[in-house]
């Protein structure tokens, strides 16, 4: 047997390797970005710890009969399920391991934007210190809306962090019906009502630019923008557009288009913006609860156990 880890952003790939020694299969660990490179490091693979090399037809198709992929983290936009499928290759994620950590990021984001503390920071640093010269206004948290697009794990969890600060909470999720302290609203109700407007959705063929022009002009004027999901759900262009307008008041992006976030594009020059670098799932124990688990659910796919998160 045969466990790969194609690439990971980790310190070390201990438990990886060990829930390879259980079994006594081969192990090795690389940092693969392209297709070529990921081939020639999962062929004949039993096992395969991914992060972001591509999963796909040609790199799937040369894997063990019957491989697992293992994709650190929740979302599995860089696997090709359909291909899995054809293949024979399980796909499983590990949903669960930094739920809060994400909200945490969210809350503060949309807190930090909410408050205008940015605003603040630059204007005494530039040697302002009264308050109308620096922002115009301010929105109570415990007067505002707060708009989910997604209401699962996170979005469940930002929105107990939003409703501590007295925020009211609409959501849209075409899989829940009903949910306590949230009002359940169709998509265009959510984004018109919203003052912050966070997104808790996959990437997928229906979601991608699911925030668009149009989607950001019915947005309220002076609405923050909070995406901790994934940079293809919202236009980049239009996002720079309305917050350089005066449109948006804010936005808080842990997740971009293209990753890194390439120099020279709109976004980077938008006024009152919040950048992080894909980091909100991250944490000491969020890390260690991932690599757990995902070590975990491969050592159930060289076992020929039930896999705990499969989606293939």
């Amino acid at each position: 047997m045969r466990v790969v880890v194609t690439d990971y952003a980790f310190g070390n790939v201990d438990q990886e390797r060990a829930a390879a020694m259980a079994v006594a299969a081969a192990f090795s660990e690389h940092q693969c970005r392209s297709e070529d490179e990921t081939i020639a490091a999962v062929r004949d693979a039993d096992v395969v710890f991914n992060n972001f090399a591509p999963m796909n037809e040609r790199t799937m198709g040369v894997m063990a009969q019957g491989a697992t992929v293992i994709r650190y983290g929740v979302g599995v936009d860089n696997v090709d399920l359909e291909a899995a499928r054809r293949l024979g290759v399980h796909v499983c994620n590990v949903p669960d391991y930094g739920v809060e950590e994400v909200a945490d990021h969210a809350a503060a984001m949309a807190l930090s934007l909410a408050r205008k503390l940015g605003r603040y920071d630059a204007g005494i640093r530039a040697g302002e210190w009264k308050i109308a010269a620096m922002v115009d206004h301010v929105h109570s948290l415990g007067q505002s809306t707060v708009g989910l697009v997604g209401f699962g794990r996170i979005a469940r969890a930002f929105a107990r962090r939003m409703q501590a600060f007295g925020a009211t909470i609409v959501a849209y999720d075409p899989y829940v019906s009903a949910a306590d302290g949230a009002t359940m609203l169709p998509l265009d109700d959510v984004i018109a009502q919203a003052d912050i407007l966070s997104l808790h959705v996959p990437l997928t063929r229906e979601t991608r630019q699911m925030i668009g022009k149009a989607e950001i002009a019915r947005m309220r004027r002076g609405a923050i923008l909070v995406n901790v999901s994934r940079g293809g759900l919202v236009d980049e262009v239009a996002l720079a557009e309305a917050l350089s307008s005066g449109h948006l008041g804010g936005a808080g992006l842990d997740v971009f288009e293209k990753e890194p976030l390439p120099a020279g594009v709109p976004l980077r020059d938008a006024p009152n913006a919040i950048f992080s670098p894909h980091a909100a799932f991250f944490s000491d124990a969020s890390v260690e609860r991932l690599q757990r688990l995902a070590a975990e659910e491969g050592l159930r796919a060289l076992k020929g156990e039930p896999l705990r998160c499969a989606l293939t």
